[in-house]
């Protein structure tokens, strides 16, 4: 029976999302290795799906927003634009930064001010038009047979198409799918691995999920033939499926151990940057000149940086120059990727046990660092996202994996990341710390050579018995356990409700030590971030000294970790 064509609203974009997110996880293993162009680091796929979804968590929390005032759904223009700023600040990787702009395009049209924004099947041909140009300028030397061929084939197929956004989508699609089929033809690096470009094979997915959306119809199984290695008539292809449940890619199977070191820049470096339009275009000529594969998206003061080159910290100090740059990563391409067993880079034996964190600052991420503990970064309002965790497992390499969350609010993305990782046949546990200091405890008992169960035991026994607290400003007037508090109040909260509230940070910090100390304790556990006063910890080493026997003092330096001061007692 033929499906009722559906309207494009907030509802349709939440619902894109989720089957996006969807067949980008059922497809990542295949486009990861297909991941020949611009560097064979084998990670597309895993870089589209964390990608899209930081889209999706973006989407979702409006959609929270509006439940829990009470009010109707967020508009299209609400939800389109949360979806291309989750994009933006999510993007990862080449193909990951190209699509971020791919969705802002759309957005653009979708969410322009006034009653003129189109959202019939006009206003969908506009978005994608849109979103294919605003991609190609975004890239410093756009290259045919990659994602930008694929979106500009989408674009160009749609015109003419019927007067329904489910026929334009299913258009775009076709047109995506047949370009995609044409890249080996226009990138020589394709044809020799016999593979089609991997960033375009996640669009077709993305566009493929765009099609059930707005038709209720998931697009057929169907394959596509990329030429093999050479390109000779008469050798069978490689079969790319473009359907969004996967495919069997045996020529690309093997470029993983065919494809040789890359020649290029040996660093990927990735920023959000806070600048202004006219600092980011001298940047993009500086690090056009530093290296390539230069992709800079966003706008309206917040782009996402992404290039290859050698000379990493020049590629950042350029960011300071423009603005300021945050959540940088920098990737060494010849470190052995876990995606990636290229020549020379046999595989690396997994280890029997390992431990995964979430840390709040660069502080703590390098004491975990010491410790054995493989990190993942979480600043102050962008905690990670379950793939991010999964990536990290997967970094760890080990056949046993203890999670730390260290955050209440992470315990539920944290479980997604270990039921991912279980199906790939990792074992992992996981123990719900609530704050990086209980994870401090965790870890300080941690034993490698213990057997699995035992060990997540003591770790979790440790964690249980550390309470925790942190000294934080208020960012606003709001109601809380101990009161009401201003914007500018010292609070300090005890096991993650607020207990005290105040005007001084020292005098704060020590109400709450006492506060914590009078239920007793062993140990105490201070993490000072950067904007702490110098003199809080000598103040509080000294109480605890004069006014609690047999009580001992560490103090780590947290770096930008969000709160002022993080306190554990055990």
């Amino acid at each position: 029976m033929a499906q009722v064509p559906q309207p494009l609203d907030a509802l349709a974009v939440r619902t894109w999302c989720g089957l996006a997110l969807q067949a980008l996880g059922q497809a990542r293993e295949e486009i990861d290795a297909i991941n020949v162009y611009p560097v064979a680091d084998g990670d597309t796929g895993t870089n589209l799906y964390l990608t899209v979804e930081s889209a999706a968590a973006a989407v979702e929390a409006v959609f929270a927003g509006y439940e829990a005032g009470g009010a109707d759904r967020p508009t299209l223009a609400d939800t389109v634009r949360a979806m291309a700023h989750g994009a933006l600040i999510g993007a990862r990787g080449n193909s990951g930064t190209i699509l971020a702009q791919l969705l802002r395009g759309m957005a653009q049209v979708l969410a322009a001010d006034g009653e003129t924004a189109p959202t019939d099947a006009q206003g969908l041909r506009l978005a994608l038009r849109q979103a294919a140009d605003a991609a190609r300028e975004a890239v410093a030397h756009p290259v045919e047979g990659t994602v930008l061929s694929v979106a500009s084939a989408a674009a160009d197929a749609v015109t003419g198409a019927e007067s329904d956004c489910g026929s334009v989508a299913r258009a775009a699609y076709e047109g995506a799918r047949a370009a995609l089929a044409q890249t080996p033809g226009q990138l020589a690096v394709l044809q020799r691995a016999g593979v089609v470009d991997a960033g375009g094979r996640g669009l077709v997915a993305v566009l493929a999920a765009l099609v059930e959306t707005l038709t209720g119809d998931a697009p057929r199984v169907t394959a596509v033939a990329a030429p093999a290695p050479g390109g000779s008539a008469g050798i069978r292809p490689a079969r790319v499926h473009d359907d969004i449940a996967g495919a069997e890619v045996p020529a690309a199977r093997q470029c993983a151990d065919t494809t040789t070191t890359p020649s290029g820049p040996a660093y990927e470096v990735i920023y959000l940057l806070e600048a202004d339009d006219a600092a980011v275009a001298r940047l993009r000529e500086r690090l056009d000149a530093l290296g390539d594969s230069l992709v800079v998206v966003g706008g309206d003061g917040l782009w996402n940086v992404h290039v290859h080159v050698d000379d990493a910290g020049a590629a950042v100090e350029a960011g300071v120059e423009a603005g300021r740059p945050h959540r940088i990563r920098i990737t060494h391409f010849a470190a052995g990727d876990v995606h990636t067993a290229g020549a020379g880079r046999p595989p690396r034996e997994r280890v029997q046990r390992a431990v995964v964190a979430v840390v709040p600052g660069e502080g703590l991420a390098g004491l975990y660092r010491e410790a054995g503990a493989t990190t993942v970064l979480a600043r102050a309002g962008e905690p990670p996202a379950s793939g991010e965790l999964v990536e990290a497992v997967r970094r760890a390499h080990a056949r046993e994996v203890v999670l730390l969350p260290n955050d209440a609010d992470l315990r539920h993305t944290a479980g997604a990341a270990a039921e991912q990782a279980r199906t790939e046949g990792v074992r992992v546990a996981l123990i719900p710390t609530r704050s990086a200091v209980q994870g401090i405890a965790a870890l300080a008992v941690h034993e490698p050579e213990r057997r699995f169960d035992e060990d997540v035991v003591a770790m979790t026994s440790a964690a249980g018995a550390t309470r925790y607290a942190e000294v934080a400003i208020a960012e606003r007037q709001s109601w809380t356990m101990a009161g009401i508090c201003q914007a500018g109040d010292v609070l300090g909260l005890i096991d993650g409700d607020v207990a005290v509230i105040g005007s001084d940070v020292t005098r704060t910090a020590e109400t709450v030590l006492d506060r914590m100390l009078a239920a007793g304790g062993e140990m105490v556990t201070l993490v000072l971030g950067d904007d702490a006063p110098e003199s809080v910890a000598a103040h509080l080493e000294s109480r605890v000294r004069e006014s609690y026997l047999a009580v001992d003092t560490v103090v780590y330096r947290g770096g930008r970790q969000g709160s002022l001061l993080l306190i554990g007692v055990e």
